[in-house]
């Protein structure tokens, strides 16, 4: 039975998981899902994750919770996976890198098993990160990326590539519907304040009054997509036809340098704090811009939040959460 939308419902209604549910990503996705009234099963190991990120949910009769490591096989009744549960920023994914290699291989059969045996559609969160440092710019998906295998990033850009290779082949063995979505910067409230990426990083710096980390000259560029826009493309994904399995690039194509994010955020904070140039780190990306043809193309998706607004909504959420 089909929802209109496209989403093929088992037996086990709508229901649906979602792994690193109390993440910066996770959690945005649990509330939109439960806005479009599915029924959502949250699983994570708060690991990064985090209880106050899905609070406001938890009341919610239609939410449930549940503490989970997915290294581990996991045994529910749902009938849609979105898979996202894995470190994110360096500073968290490198602390334990082997446990990230984990999460991205043997998190992913055990949440590919698990839709194999409920023959049920399967989202895979991928990353930008599985281009490397990229040669072709902007990045399309049949680019096949410039990635180190063994320098200090590779348990995450690495993880996510062998991920990748699970689902496809899965699909193409047992006939599994699968989602994979590769997401370039994203940024909005519920960002861990201290997770090391560009934009929290900044904002934080700012508030405070501290000097503004710049890594390198701070030419380097990247594309900023606010969370909302990133959600609307998930959902869409999951929602869409069976043969939209992608890899699609999901982000904002509009690029911009460090030090002009920076400026942006030190005029809409009204902060003195001043830059501050560190070295640049192993295998940092010069340059992060997707191509989004396809997303438009197979989905109709296309970012409509500003860089200036989606700051605006960030910044106003952190000065509440530093108090």
């Amino acid at each position: 039975m089909s929802d209109g939308n496209g989403f093929m419902w088992t037996r086990y209604a709508n229901t649906i998981l979602v792994t690193g549910g109390a993440g910066f990503i996770g959690s945005h996705i649990c509330e939109r899902l439960l806005d479009r009234g599915y029924e959502v099963l949250c699983v994570d190991n708060f690991y990064t994750g985090t209880r106050g990120n899905i609070g406001h949910l938890l009341s919610n009769p239609h939410f449930e919770v549940m503490r989970h490591d997915i290294t581990f096989p996991l045994y529910v009744q749902v009938s849609g996976i979105f898979n996202l549960a894995c470190p994110a920023s360096p500073i968290h994914y490198q602390r334990d890198p082997v446990q990230t290699t984990k999460v991205s291989v043997h998190g992913s059969i055990n949440m590919l098993g698990l839709a194999k045996r409920l023959s049920v559609p399967i989202l895979q969160a991928s990353t930008s990160e599985i281009y490397g440092d990229p040669l072709v710019h902007p990045q399309i998906e049949s680019y096949w990326g410039n990635v180190n295998t063994i320098g200090p990033r590779a348990c995450y850009d690495e993880g996510k590539r062998c991920a990748e290779t699970l689902f496809f082949d899965y699909h193409r063995q047992h006939k599994l519907p699968i989602k994979v979505v590769r997401i370039f910067n994203t940024y909005g409230p519920r960002m861990h304040p201290h997770d090391g990426r560009v934009v929290s990083n900044f904002i934080v710096q700012a508030l405070k009054g501290e000097p503004i980390s710049v890594f390198g000259d701070g030419l380097q560029t990247r594309s900023f997509c606010y969370v909302d826009d990133l959600v609307s493309a998930m959902v869409m994904m999951m929602e869409s036809e069976e043969d939209v399995r992608g890899p699609l690039n999901i982000g904002n194509p509009t690029e911009f340098t460090m030090i002009e994010l920076a400026e942006m955020v030190l005029k809409k904070t009204g902060s003195k704090s001043k830059l501050k140039h560190l070295p640049l780190p192993t295998d940092d990306p010069k340059q992060r811009k997707p191509d989004i043809s396809l997303a438009q193309k197979s989905l109709g998706w296309t970012p409509k939040t500003s860089l200036d607004e989606g700051l605006d909504r960030t910044i106003a959420y952190f000065r509440q959460t530093l108090g």
